[in-house]
């Protein structure tokens, strides 16, 4: 089957993209390496969403939470009822190899199948790949860069590295249930963007000592019951230590959009080429929608500012 449109990436986006080529009756599939909004389900278990939840809403169906900001269990919920009530074409746990473009025709191998379409979609989103640290002892079982529950780090000294949403919400539950908690922080303060109703938290915290933290400061090696760090003098410090969670944020997969021949920019953004009305890029048929369009700027597209891209797209590929 020759589809019209296929859509790398089976997040919130990648579901938007599939509501409006069915409203156009353009025939497609999506592609997800993972299980349905990947991203989402790996979040924290206990995550709020900074966003109200019709700003998570597709294609205007309504989002009902139990408060103002929902849950990550609740957004789960919402968009596997939406993928299951809409009957939306979605193969997940496949992962995309290569992309052939061949006669206005492209050609996508998984590590299941082929598929042949008309068009690309992009909305692989950012979450799998992290900033790495690149230091010594970064490869260490005790390190991670994706939190998930408090209660493992129960009673352990734990060092959590940066101080975005993430390394803030990980840095306050583990102290909650009984962690050790040291901060290590490269600029002089918490991160302005930090949920404004968390933010006031963990400065108190931080003022009454109950977390510890190195600000203008630089992790330099980790070891097996210690780590190392350059504080804000330039000296190095050490401290015990028995985990790490390097919360440093994540980055598209930019080898996978180069591969297929998608131009960046050749700054230390990266943002991708593509056209502001159509989503289109630099390649014919191929198009981005959601945070990959703004490269390493992973603070700039969500998911309520990046639902139009689906229109856009759609409109775009039917005319």
């Amino acid at each position: 089957m020759l589809y019209d449109v296929l859509i790398i990436g089976g997040g919130p986006i990648g579901i938007a993209c599939a509501l409006e080529a069915k409203k156009k009756n353009l025939s497609y599939i999506i592609i997800e390496k993972g299980t349905l909004v990947n991203s989402i389900y790996n979040y924290p278990d206990k995550m709020t969403f900074f966003s109200t939840s019709e700003k998570l809403e597709l294609d205007d169906i309504p989002f009902v939470s139990n408060s103002p900001k929902p849950s990550k269990q609740e957004a789960l919920e919402y968009y596997r009822r939406i993928v299951e009530s809409k009957q939306i074409h979605i193969q997940l746990f496949e992962k995309v190899e290569r992309v052939k473009n061949e006669d206005h025709v492209f050609t996508t191998t998984t590590s299941k199948s082929t598929y042949q379409s008309k068009n690309l979609v992009l909305a692989t989103g950012f979450y799998d790949i992290p900033n790495y640290l690149n230091i010594p002892g970064e490869d260490l079982d005790k390190v991670t860069h994706y939190y998930r529950d408090p209660h493992y780090y129960a009673t352990q000294k734990v060092v959590v590295v940066g101080a975005s949403n993430s390394s803030v919400d990980a840095a306050l539950e583990t102290y909650r249930k009984g962690a050790e908690v040291t901060m290590i922080v490269r600029g002089e303060q918490i991160g302005e963007r930090v949920k404004y109703w968390v933010r006031p938290d963990v400065i108190n915290r931080i003022e009454e000592g109950s977390i510890k933290a190195f600000f203008n400061s630089e992790l330099t090696e980790i070891g097996e019951d210690y780590v190392r760090f350059k504080d804000k003098n330039g000296k190095i410090q050490t401290l015990e230590n028995d985990f790490v969670l390097a919360l440093t944020g994540y980055r598209p997969n930019f080898e996978f959009l180069e591969k297929m021949g998608i131009e960046l920019s050749d700054d230390q953004l990266s943002i991708p080429k593509y056209d502001k009305q159509t989503m289109k890029t630099n390649i014919e048929g191929i198009y981005l929608a959601g945070v990959i369009c703004g490269g390493m700027e992973t603070h700039k597209w969500f998911i309520e500012n990046s639902r139009i891209h689906a229109k856009m797209i759609m409109e775009d590929i039917k005319s």
